[in-house]
Formats: structure tokens, sequence, C-alpha cells
């Protein structure tokens, strides 16, 4: 499975304005890599992840999964918002079974994929309970569930624990690490936050005003530890990047 963003553009037009978001955005995925996207709001993260998903289309460039052009919203591009958008009247095993069912899975093996799946994410005793019975955390763990039934090859976040609390997010980013780490699904993830991306990421896209402005392996070994030396250096090099006033583009290969 291969991912890859080829000189994308993107700008949105009004009466009364015109801006460009995204700017020949360029770079390739690799096979169970998961990457993080790092940027303040209104660079053009979320635009650009909701092109991958195929809900909006590029103005120029193309992006390909398998060297196949993205056309519209498919089975192998599992989406995670930031709000869980869960069926209030479903319980939580229906809304997980949803979508295999949706697919052509009897209602029997859709409810039996979704077991899988709520076990994965430790919610077996939640599964009768309705969205609105479940905590913030809790409920975004159901909501990575449902996208995870549907056996995606990539899986897009966009900024999937910016609800949660500080304790309830750290806790959140373990647990989506130990699934990942079991999974090996491409999991391409938004974030503001600098600790984040760099505790979750093999590899962190700096995004700035529309443009890809570093692309920066991680080389730290897991668990990461946000007290190691590495750790802060890399955070406080990521942190310079995005306050400087002109973006540098990164020598990183595979820009």
């Amino acid at each position: 499975m291969s991912l890859k963003i080829s000189n994308v553009s993107k700008t949105y037009r009004s009466k009364y304005e015109e801006k460009q978001v995204l700017h020949g955005v360029d770079f390739e995925i690799k096979p169970q890599e998961f990457v993080c996207i790092l940027g303040h709001s209104g660079c053009g993260k979320s635009t650009l992840l909701n092109m991958i998903a195929g809900f909006i289309k590029p103005d120029e460039g193309q992006i390909t999964v398998n060297g196949q052009p993205v056309t519209g919203p498919a089975k192998e591009r599992g989406v995670v918002f930031q709000e869980h958008a869960l069926f209030p009247w479903h319980t939580v095993i229906e809304n997980i079974a949803f979508g295999p069912h949706l697919q052509g899975m009897s209602k029997k093996d859709s409810l039996e994929k979704a077991e899988e799946y709520l076990q994965l994410v430790g919610l077996s005793a939640a599964r009768d309970q309705y969205p609105s019975q479940l905590s913030g955390g809790m409920q975004q763990r159901v909501g990575i569930a449902r996208a995870l039934a549907n056996e995606p090859e990539i899986l897009l976040m966009d900024e999937p624990f910016g609800a949660l609390d500080i304790l309830t997010r750290e806790t959140m980013r373990r647990e989506l690490l130990a699934i990942w780490m079991e999974l090996r699904t491409m999991v391409l993830f938004i974030t503001h936050s600098i600790s984040e991306a760099v505790y979750l990421a093999d590899r962190i896209l700096v995004m700035k005003d529309g443009l890809v402005v570093a692309n920066e392996e991680v080389q730290m070994k897991r668990p990461r530890d946000a007290k190691n030396k590495e750790f802060g250096e890399l955070v406080s090099y990521l942190e310079n990047l995005l306050i400087e006033e002109t973006p540098i583009i990164s020598k990183v290969e595979g820009m």
C-alpha cells in the first residue's frame, strides 16, 4: 500500500475573497508508516486530509493510492474525526458493525467483527451502551474501532484527541500506538500538538501557510519518554520551525 501526494494545490473562492490553502504539496507515505502532519490551525492540514479521504478534490496535482487516482471516498481509507460522529440511536456494538453490514456482510458476521475491534480498543463491557452514556475518551475509542472494522489500509485521523482533557488524551495516545503496533495499518495523523507528533510518529511533516516546510524522520525507539533529552531537542526544533516567519523547505529526501 502506497500513498502519494503529487504537487497538490487548493484554492477556496467566495463572492468576496479567494484564498489558496495548499501550495504544491508533494510527499509520499510508505506502507505501515505512522506519519503526523503538524501545524497551526488554518495551515491546510485538514483540507489535505479531506482530499486524501476523497471528500474534496484538488484544483491541481493528484493523489494516488497504489498508483490509482483518488476520485472519492473508499473502504481502503478509514477516517476518524475530532468529533466521533457516532449514531446516537445505535448501541456501541451496532455503531461498529454498521460499516461491515453496509458493505454486504451479514448481520451476524458484522456483529462478530465488531466484537473483535471492540475488544481491541478495550470496550467490550460497553457493547450495549449508547454513545451518550460514554465518556469522551470512550466515544473516541468507539470511533476508532468503527473505522478499523472496515479494515482500511490507510487510517486518516483529523485531530482525534483534540477535544479530550489532557489525561485522557495521553491515555488515548498510548492506546492508539498499541493498536497501530498490532495492526500496522498506514496512519496519517493530523495534530497541532508538537509533543503528540513526536510521541506517535515515524515521520513528521510540518505545514505552514499551505506548504510542507519540513519532513523529519523520528529516530527514537518506542516507547518514547517526553523527559528524554532527544525528545526535548526534537520538540524544540519543531517549535522553532513553526514560529519562524519565513518557511524553510527541508532538505530531507522524499519531499
